[in-house]
């Protein structure tokens, strides 16, 4: 059999070594600049003053070159200094060669003493002196005598004064003086700006250019009012309002030419046209649900007044269900609503299969809070019509009910909220119940109070705590059953965690048709997880920000248990996790170990994975 034998291209092995030998040497070749004796921004600074820094990638360094660099560089630095009130500095550099091509550039610095302010006079003159806004920023001045001169300091204050006059209406605002007087021998600086409102400005008239819906109904989107004192930030909660409406394309909201005379500003608004049709399909995993997947089509606007019309399909291991639902615009559309939504729903909780379906029309409405003026509720009335069927797996057992429930719910959200989607429930607060005068065939009261909150426990805001609170309670009737779906089970991963999604629950014996207990292949009893009338769950969690960014570690422990007697005991969990903070929420991975055995096992569960989503920190 012939032999191959590798054929040596002495040629072209040459060039390519020529070839690495260029890549290095240009590799080499440049200048690598050292700033000695500052750090921080003043490094930065300086370094982005330096000539050295700008042509530190230079193809064509030459030594005449580089000694020019370094005679601007004490000038250079000087100049970059100076914003931060060093004005007399003292600098050295040095030039050391290595190869013919690379230079190592060091400078020295040492500060020296800085200027100090000595005066600082801020005044604001015009119809707009008192004005909360304009003396919040005069009554907290980040100059203060005594202080080391800062220049972007005096450019910030200068900055927000006319920003504010121009973002809430005091629209030929100026500055009459603004002198900043250094004298570096003496090493002190001060400071006079003196600052003319003028007249406030209020909107004018607002004029609408759209073909989608009913102007009225695009004009209770506004959120200002032809009269009231111009307010920029108005204006952009109009176009977020407009946007997340999902009718238009392209939303544009702005200010036309000011009406100096009669002091008003005139509006224009314009939007295009959304598609009408939107398709979405989704699919994820959740130590919960394991694999799921979402299939929806929304009609973004069914005509003119802005009703529309959702159906989405869900499905995952544990549950499967149809949503569909004919939503109308009330009061303030950007947040309120009337809503016909038809559910059917299948789904497996614990030992019980169970198959819902439920007609639930209601009114999405914002209230004002007693919890300050940052915080509103978000009030949701409903009546709820529901045929429920459930089927205990082990004894083979079933249950039907047909159901009639008010209720109403109250959900805290942020003042000048409009509608966006919250990852965090600060507090929500439900009351929901059913009577057989009603038609029902169980009568029971329902409560319940979910509550979570983060708080800083340092002054560097590394540490914190997160609190975590879920309470229910049922009041039921001794005639009354209640049905599966609507009794309360707790564990899995936004829960008590450590344990399986709806693992903690009572128990009772499973017992057949025939009305005979339900046996093991050992011969013992059988035991259903049922659900309770109560449940109380909780979480505490320590948060230590770690030093890479959006990252932090936790440790936990969590409490909580479904019974149908207060007093029944609680289960414990502890555990350990990361927490990934994402724009507008934290991504948390943990590992739970359960402390306590749960009523139906026979052993403590293992360590167990979960997801969980929690405020951002």
């Amino acid at each position: 059999m012939p032999t191959l034998q590798p054929k040596f291209r002495p040629r072209r092995s040459f060039k390519f070594a020529l070839f690495l030998a260029l890549v290095a040497s240009r590799a080499l070749a440049g200048i690598e600049v050292r700033v000695e004796g500052i750090e921080g921004e003043m490094q930065k600074n300086v370094l982005a003053y330096l000539s050295f820094e700008r042509y530190k990638e230079s193809k064509e360094l030459t030594r005449d070159f580089i000694e020019r660099l370094q005679e601007r560089a004490e000038r250079e630095v000087r100049g970059a200094l100076r914003p931060f009130g060093f004005y007399e500095p003292t600098v050295t550099s040095q030039v050391k060669q290595e190869g013919d091509e690379k230079y190592i550039v060091t400078i020295s610095v040492k500060p020296g003493e800085p200027v100090v302010v000595d005066q600082v006079n801020v005044k604001v003159t015009g119809p707009g002196a008192d004005n909360p806004r304009f003396r919040s920023i005069v009554d907290n001045l980040e100059i203060q005598r005594g202080t080391r001169l800062n220049h972007s300091k005096y450019e910030e204050l200068k900055g927000a004064l006319l920003r504010t006059a121009a973002t809430y209406g005091w629209l030929d605002a100026k500055m009459t003086r603004n002198e900043m007087r250094v004298d570096p021998e003496a090493r002190t600086a001060d400071i006079d700006i003196e600052f003319e409102t003028g007249q406030q400005y209020k909107f004018g008239a607002t004029t609408i250019r759209q073909e989608v819906i009913d102007e009225s109904l695009v004009r209770r989107f506004v959120r200002y009012h032809e009269g009231e004192n111009y307010d920029a930030t108005q204006l952009l909660r109009t176009q977020f309002a407009l946007d997340d409406s999902l009718y238009f394309s392209t939303v544009e909201v702005l200010p036309a030419d000011r009406d100096t005379a009669n002091l008003t500003v005139p509006i224009n608004i314009s939007a295009d046209p959304n598609s009408r049709n939107r398709f979405e399909f989704g699919v994820g995993y959740g130590t919960d649900t394991e694999e799921r997947g979402t299939a929806s089509w929304e009609i973004r606007r069914v005509n003119q007044h802005g009703h529309r019309f959702r159906t989405e399909i869900r499905a995952s291991a544990i549950e499967q269900s149809l949503d569909s639902r004919y939503i109308i615009p009330v009061g303030d559309p950007a947040t309120e609503n009337f809503t016909l939504p038809v559910i059917g729903e299948h789904q497996r909780i614990a030992d019980t299969d169970n198959r819902t379906l439920q007609f639930k029309p209601g009114f999405t409405q914002l209230r004002g809070s007693w919890f300050g003026e940052k915080q509103q509720w978000q009030r949701v009335t409903y009546i709820e019509l529901l045929h429920t069927q459930s089927e205990f797996i082990e004894s083979g057992t079933r249950d039907q009910q047909n159901l009639l429930i008010p209720g109403v719910s109250f959900s805290l959200v942020p003042k000048g909220y409009l509608g966006e989607v919250l990852f965090t429930r600060t507090l929500y607060a439900e009351l929901r119940g059913s009577h057989t005068s009603l038609g029902s065939d169980s009568d029971f009261l329902q409560v319940r109070v979910q509550a979570e909150r983060v708080f800083d426990i340092d002054a560097y805001k590394k540490w914190h705590v997160y609190l975590r609170g879920d309470i229910g309670a049922t009041a039921l009737s001794k005639t009354s059953a209640l049905a599966p779906t609507q009794r309360f089970f707790a564990g899995g991963d936004h829960s008590v965690r450590g344990f399986g999604i709806n693992d903690l629950s009572p128990v009772q014996p499973a017992i057949d048709q025939n009305g005979n207990p339900v046996l093991d292949d050992k011969g013992n009893p059988v035991l259903e997880k049922v659900g309770g009338k109560h449940m109380v769950a909780g979480s505490v969690e320590l948060i230590r920000d770690l030093p890479w960014q959006n990252l932090s570690i936790a440790v936990f422990g969590d409490a909580g248990n479904a019974f149908d007697s207060f007093g029944d005991p609680l289960m414990y969990s502890v555990g350990i996790g990361i927490r990934i903070r994402l724009p507008v929420v934290s991504v948390g991975i943990d590992v739970a170990q359960a402390l306590t055995t749960p009523a139906g096992s026979t052993e403590r569960p293992g360590p167990r994975l979960h997801l969980n989503f929690s405020p951002k920190l």
